[in-house]
Formats: C-alpha cells, structure tokens, sequence
C-alpha cells in the first residue's frame, strides 16, 4: 500500500528534503494516486514534477504536463473539470484514477533503475485492486515498462507503441500513449488529436 512517508530510496528522499527547504510551501513528499477508487480506468505517470506534482500533491496538477490531460479527462466524461490547480480545488475524477511509477520526484525528472524498481511494489497493489475488465493507460515507454514489471511479465513480449493495445491479464488491457509532457506536445510529438484518439479508444474498450 502507499505510503506517504516512504523513504526507501535514499537519493530521491534526501532531493526531497532540499527541496522542501528551497520551497517551504511545496508539497515535496511521496505523490499519491488520484482519482475514484472503483475506477476501471487506471493512468499511470512517470513520477511527480517539480513545480507539478510535487508541488500541489496531486498528480499532473500544476504542470504544463497535466494541462491536455486533465482536458481530456473532462472531455471524455472522465473528470468533473478541465483544469486541475490545487488538491482542493474541488475536481474529481470519474471511472478513473491517476498514479506515477514513481511516487517522488527524481532530480531533472529522471529516476534510475533502482528507483523505479523500489517503486514497482506500490504500482503493482494498485493494479491489483483495479476492477474487473479494468484498462491501464500508461503515459510513456518507463510508465508501460512499469506496468509490465508490476504484473511480472516479459518486457520483449509487450512492446511499447502510441495507443498500442496489450492483453496483459485476466480482466486486465493495456492501453499505451506518448507522454502529455511539454517535450511531446510542443514538438507535435504528441497532438490533441492523437491523445484524444486515445481516450476515445479507453472509452470503447470500458465500453
């Protein structure tokens, strides 16, 4: 289960404390996940942003990161607003929830290995907890990489790919999308269009 006061992985709690003493205000602990527990639409980030995540407490809030993901959400009938600001603002999240593969915030948002398989434990109680004919969208190649972990299967078997479709358990379908990261979308990368493709996909598949 998580844990909010996990410290597991010394480099990234000893960044945690620097940072809380730059930014007292921060949130600068362990992020964890979001959303409606019954939900059969589980997203899985890569970890906590700086000025995001780590900031507000609550997954891809604050961040340019979460700006196409939290409209999305909305428009797919998934969340209660388009726009996510604070853990307070009164926003939720329907049929669906938002987790990281890691929980804190890597310094220059790169976890290692070792962190992100530290990490792996919390991933793979949430998703076996998810609700039967449950979807898991994973945002980047880390995210499915994580997920692939967390159900103890092959990587080379299930090859990351933008909304690539995997059968990955009984009851289980992964789901894949480039990341909402401002790399991504500023490049074209990743469109709205192609991410609506996606969500428009999830949406058939939870039927």
């Amino acid at each position: 289960m998580f844990d909010v006061d996990c410290r597991t992985c010394p480099r990234l709690a000893d960044f945690l404390d620097e940072v809380k003493l730059k930014h007292p205000d921060y949130y600068a602990r362990p992020v964890a996940p979001f959303g409606d527990p019954e939900g059969r639409l589980l997203i899985v980030g890569l970890a906590p942003g700086m000025h995001g995540a780590n900031a507000t407490g609550r997954p891809f809030t604050g961040d340019h990161a979460g700006i196409l993901l939290y409209e999305t959400l909305y428009k797919y009938g998934f969340s209660t607003a388009p726009v996510s600001v604070s853990r307070d603002d009164g926003l939720l999240l329907k049929g669906c929830r938002i987790t990281n593969a890691v929980k804190c915030l890597p310094p220059q948002n790169k976890p290692i290995g070792a962190e992100i398989n530290s990490c792996n434990a919390y991933l793979s109680s949430e998703i076996q907890v998810l609700p039967d004919a449950a979807v898991v969208l994973a945002l980047g190649s880390i995210a499915h990489n994580s997920v692939i972990k967390a159900l103890s299967l092959r990587q080379k078997e299930f090859k990351f790919g933008h909304n690539a479709l995997h059968r990955v358990a009984d009851g289980i379908q992964l789901l894949d999308s480039y990341h909402c990261s401002r790399y991504n979308t500023q490049t074209r990368r990743l469109t709205p269009e192609m991410f609506c493709e996606v969500f428009a996909h999830a949406r058939e598949l939870l039927g």
